[in-house]
């Protein structure tokens, strides 16, 4: 197994890149990919790095120039042999060639496109523009740059020992929830870690502690390439980003109402089975679940990603009766900022009721809180979100409204649209 405070107190980046594939991405970046090329390709969107967490100042602590090695690198890199013929190959939630050879031949001569990188105050406005099957691939391997930067800055003057201590007791840590995770009968839970993990070889450490300490009871994990390598699924659905999309290409109000329904019908046109999720919050979840076409709730299940959980869950819970569904064969992923007694916590509650399934994200990949000093490991929140849809600005409302983005005014028309009442704010952690 990797010495990773060794790597850490040895790192050089030509020796070892931040991300070191294509592949290094999560799973429904490939799936939406699809979606995209085969629709939506020439579309100009515009993608930006988000800081939720203003208190961190990255331009002050993450150097450019080494920002700018890493994402040039990034533009170096292509598709192997290897890494195409396990996408033609492999089989993908019980189905095989879920890629098709256009899409696959197109990610064989993909080259990530360019950046606009500058400084804002203490921060950095990082954007990548142009079509959007191309910025699309932009939004994972930036997030992992700028996250390891950060952890690197934090690091460099550590020295070897007590680096060794602090992933000492940061893999204690994880092992210890581990331990918890596995008294959970039925438990199903997958790596969704990628996008504010610590470092690649961080979150590869988390994987490979999950499939010992969890056996069966890991599904796998969103990362391509250590799905890959370590020859475990590879877990993934669809994002925000295509509602976002859709309805920024709206014409007028009457489409804009349409397009997060137009997303689904595109989609269930390319996938089946467990890749029929909703994702209902992006413009509100009551909303979408109360205007949703009768087909809608035929899907295999649905991703609560925001607001209170506890609460989402009974609220699909009863929409899926409410449409005639019985929930006990309906799949529900949790996904927004798990932690330990938060999932127990919901499991206890939901367990039996549905088809349980959780995607653990920063807190497995980047729970550092509290190893270093003044509290500078600890994650912070950071997103990369579409800003705009040929020359229309995108919006994100979400259940939680600390998570909006968008323009002020365009908000307003949005939650107008999507006659969204009264939402209790929640501070962001991840």
């Amino acid at each position: 197994m990797t010495d990773i405070a060794s790597r850490v107190n040895n790192h050089n980046w030509k020796i070892d890149p931040i991300v070191r594939s294509v592949l290094d991405t999560d799973f429904y970046k490939l799936l939406m990919a699809q979606t995209i090329f085969r629709r939506h390709r020439n579309a100009t969107v515009t993608f930006g790095i988000i800081n939720r967490s203003r208190t961190v100042p990255l331009a002050k602590m993450v150097d450019k120039g080494a920002l700018k090695e890493q994402l040039d690198h990034i533009r170096t890199l292509s598709l192997s042999r290897g890494e195409s013929t396990w996408l033609r190959g492999n089989m993908f939630y019980g189905k095989r060639q879920m890629f098709s050879p256009e899409f696959i031949a197109w990610l064989e001569g993909f080259r990530f496109p360019a950046y606009h990188l500058e400084e804002r105050g203490d921060q950095y406005e990082l954007t990548f523009e142009g079509p959007w099957i191309e910025t699309t691939m932009w939004e994972i391997p930036a997030l992992a740059v700028i996250m390891e930067l950060h952890a690197r800055a934090v690091t460099k003057d550590m020295a070897k020992f007590e680096l060794q201590v602090l992933y000492a007791r940061a893999m204690t840590r994880v092992w210890e929830k581990l331990e918890r995770l596995r008294q959970l009968p039925d438990l199903r839970i997958a790596d969704f870690g990628t996008r504010r993990r610590h470092g690649f070889l961080w979150q590869d450490w988390c994987v490979q502690a999950m499939q010992e300490g969890l056996g069966p009871r890991f599904l796998g994990t969103s990362n391509c390439l250590i799905a890959m390598r370590r020859e475990v699924e590879a877990i993934g659905t669809n994002a925000h980003e295509l509602p976002m999309v859709y309805s920024a290409l709206a014409r007028n109000d009457a489409e804009l109402a349409e397009a997060p329904y137009a997303v689904l019908a595109d989609w269930q046109q390319d996938y089946d089975g467990n890749l029929r999720v909703i994702l209902p919050d992006t413009y509100g979840s009551d909303g979408f679940l109360e205007n949703a076409p009768d087909w809608v709730a035929n899907w295999t299940g649905i991703r609560v990603d925001s607001g209170d959980p506890l609460e989402g869950g009974e609220k699909v819970i009863a929409w899926w009766q409410k449409r005639g569904q019985d929930p006990r064969s309906k799949l529900a992923i949790f996904s927004d900022g798990l932690d330990v007694d938060l999932i127990e916590e919901l499991h206890n509650r939901f367990n039996g009721r549905i088809r349980l399934g959780f995607g653990w994200g920063t807190l497995l990949t980047n729970d550092f809180r509290g190893l270093s000093a003044n509290g500078r490991l600890d994650p912070f929140s950071i997103v990369c979100k579409v800003i705009s849809a040929n020359g229309r600005p995108a919006v994100k409302l979400s259940d939680n409204p600390t998570k909006a983005v968008g323009p002020e005014t365009e908000i307003e028309r949005y939650r107008r649209v999507f006659r969204v009442g009264a939402q209790a704010a929640a501070p962001v952690l991840v």
